[in-house]
């Protein structure tokens, strides 16, 4: 069933159901690996708050978390200028740290993120992202914990947004083609 939000229309892409078994095959990934380290999970603001509430319910290891906010978005493309909106607001010397992040793609923000939390002291720092586009990064990145590789989709949905819409629906839709899928892409 196709969604509008302002003025672009939507079509399924991935469904709620493909999204629990992502999720539920990372948090496993990530409670074997990183059972021995007692992780800081850096959850992204805004977008990957369903992501990240979804992993800490199946994290069973014991864990720190904490939320931040960058910004390189502007409408349906990436400006390519990260900012983020205040300092780090954790100690992470010698921590190993997660960020959490809804998806990547050019990987400027999450090369930006994980420069700063190294030059910050951090032990390590790994990457979970629900989407990733190594099509579109620009980046060396590894993505340590990734849900999805996708093309250049422009997607909303599970906390995904188009100029602040959609991200409250439980499934993830990408632009129909109609309403131009080829001119645009998340952050």
């Amino acid at each position: 069933m196709k969604v509008q939000i302002l003025d672009k229309t939507f079509v399924p892409y991935i469904s709620q159901d493909e999204i629990e078994a992502a999720v539920k095959r990372l948090t496993h990934q990530m409670n074997e690996e990183l059972k021995d380290s007692c992780p800081l999970f850096v959850c992204i603001l805004k977008g990957a708050v369903f992501f990240f509430a979804d992993l800490m319910e199946n994290i069973d290891i014991p864990h720190n978390m904490t939320f931040f906010r960058i910004s390189s978005y502007t409408g349906t493309q990436s400006s390519g200028n990260v900012r983020a909106a205040k300092p780090f607001p954790r100690p992470v010397e010698g921590r190993t740290v997660v960020i959490v992040e809804d998806i990547v793609e050019t990987g400027n923000s999450m090369h930006f993120l994980r420069t700063k939390l190294l030059e910050l002291g951090a032990k390590e720092v790994r990457i979970a992202a629900l989407f990733f586009k190594p099509g579109k990064c620009k980046k060396e990145l590894t993505i340590d914990y990734c849900g999805f590789e996708i093309t250049d989709e422009f997607i909303v949905g599970y906390g995904l947004d188009y100029c602040e819409q959609g991200r409250e629906l439980p499934s993830i839709y990408q632009l129909a083609p109609e309403d131009g899928a080829d001119e645009g892409s998340n952050g």
